[in-house]
């Protein structure tokens, strides 16, 4: 079933279209947080080699993202139905990626050497993150061929994005309550009905033929300047939101001297107070438009989270209040950018030609922000004089410095630059 520009999409519309997003949530919390312990202490794998892996297999990853959604652009080109043949291809290697770096044994049969163990994984963690490019990027590139006004589009990214949310909390409590092999099952169960439910959505119409070759399509999104100025404030803003993450675990043992329990519960009241935003932005976008709600969503979380400056030893109460304001303002992040670039794109010519490579690149940014926390993060705090474990007055300073205020500051440099770009970003904007 195809749809028209600007078709308004019911709710099951709009959950047939999201529910890939839930099990593609399952590869980013499980692969990153999971299985380098599982894979460390299961087969006897060094933490530094199973990091080298992984950053190895992610770059090679990132790099590749901007050719697949100039190869989904030509596939959308002929038909929605083409472009979901490949999908279901994609999903199957995704499911044997993942079963594969969880339980090599099953896929191998016998035991083998570690140098082969190490192959198989790279490997297999290779095929995991191209598999999971290709689902991701022709999912957002499918939403964005679907028209609307900003509310439409904002729906469609929020039940999206949603369903993610709904994702890594479902993969926290699997992994928590259960094993490994709980959790494997029940992403492939959710991977097969998420298929099936994108299979029969509603599809776009099919895209004009891209323009020139290769690179001309790989090129396009940089000769864009709304493209440009979104994707700054996305970077940054992004950037913004990575540093909590990839330091939460020393703030929570040193900063507040709790254990690693408490921060499973911190995050899950962060990500449910996000997904319980949805309606509350969704109803706010539709009043006072996406850049302003997205801004307003900013700005809460920088006044929310400069308190995280003040937090002691045993905080729990102030901490979570913090986790989960900072997850309502999450909500605006989650939702704002996505629809957005819908509309760029949508201004440009509602089947844009060319929308696979600018999400090819916007995954790109994506995994890019990671990379960069991680970068200023980490060598930030080594030079302020912590260490993790450390307890003296300078160097809890400096963590709280490093998770709570540069974070911040990043955050407001972001609303700066989304306050000179609104009126680019927005122009011309289907209201």
């Amino acid at each position: 079933m195809t749809t028209s520009a600007g078709a308004k999409l019911s709710a099951l519309d709009l959950a047939r279209l999201g529910l890939p997003a839930l099990p593609l949530a399952f590869v980013a919390l499980p692969l990153y947080v999971l299985w380098p312990h599982y894979f460390a202490s299961q087969f006897g794998v060094s933490l530094s080699l199973i990091g080298g892996l992984l950053l190895l297999a992610r770059a090679l990853d990132a790099v590749i993202d901007p050719s697949i959604g100039h190869w989904l652009d030509r596939l959308y080109h002929h038909s929605a139905e083409r472009v979901l043949r490949r999908c279901w291809l994609a999903a199957l290697l995704l499911a044997l990626g993942f079963v594969g770096l969880f339980f090599p044994q099953w896929l191998l049969g016998r035991s083998v050497s570690q140098a082969d163990l190490l192959i198989f994984a790279g490997a297999m963690l290779l095929v995991c993150y191209l598999s999971y490019s290709v689902l991701t990027i022709a999912l957002q590139a499918w939403g964005a061929r679907m028209g609307g006004d900003r509310l439409a589009r904002s729906r469609l990214v929020g039940w999206r994005e949603g369903l993610g949310l709904a994702g890594v909390i479902v993969a926290s409590l699997v992994s928590g309550m259960a094993g490994m092999a709980e959790l494997v099952a029940v992403f492939m169960g959710l991977l097969v009905l998420a298929m099936v439910s994108w299979s029969s959505a509603v599809q776009p119409l099919p895209s004009p033929v891209t323009q020139g070759g290769w690179w001309t399509s790989l090129w396009q999104p940089w000769q864009d300047s709304r493209f440009l100025r979104l994707l700054g404030v996305f970077m940054v803003n992004g950037v913004s939101s990575a540093i909590p993450a990839t330091l939460i675990v020393f703030f929570v043992q040193d900063r507040l001297q709790l254990g690693a329990d408490m921060q499973s519960q911190f995050l899950g009241i962060y990500f449910v107070a996000a997904a319980l935003s949805m309606p509350l932005w969704l109803g706010l976008i539709a009043r006072f438009g996406l850049s302003l709600c997205w801004g307003a969503g900013m700005a809460m979380a920088i006044v929310v989270f400069m308190w995280s400056l003040a937090l002691g030893a045993g905080d729990v109460w102030g901490y979570s209040a913090i986790c989960a304001l900072s997850g309502l303002a999450l909500g605006a992040d989650l939702i704002a950018p996505g629809a957005l670039l819908n509309g760029v794109l949508q201004t440009q010519g509602q089947q844009h030609p060319h929308a696979g490579a600018y999400f090819g690149w916007w995954q790109v940014a994506t995994k890019l922000n990671l990379a960069l926390a991680a970068g200023i993060a980490l060598p930030l705090l080594e030079w302020l004089g912590y260490t993790p474990g450390a307890q003296d007055a300078p160097a809890l300073t400096a963590l709280s410095v490093s998770y709570a205020l540069l974070p911040c500051v990043l955050k407001l440099w972001a609303l700066l630059l989304l306050f000179k770009a609104s009126r680019e970003i927005t122009n011309k904007e289907t209201v």
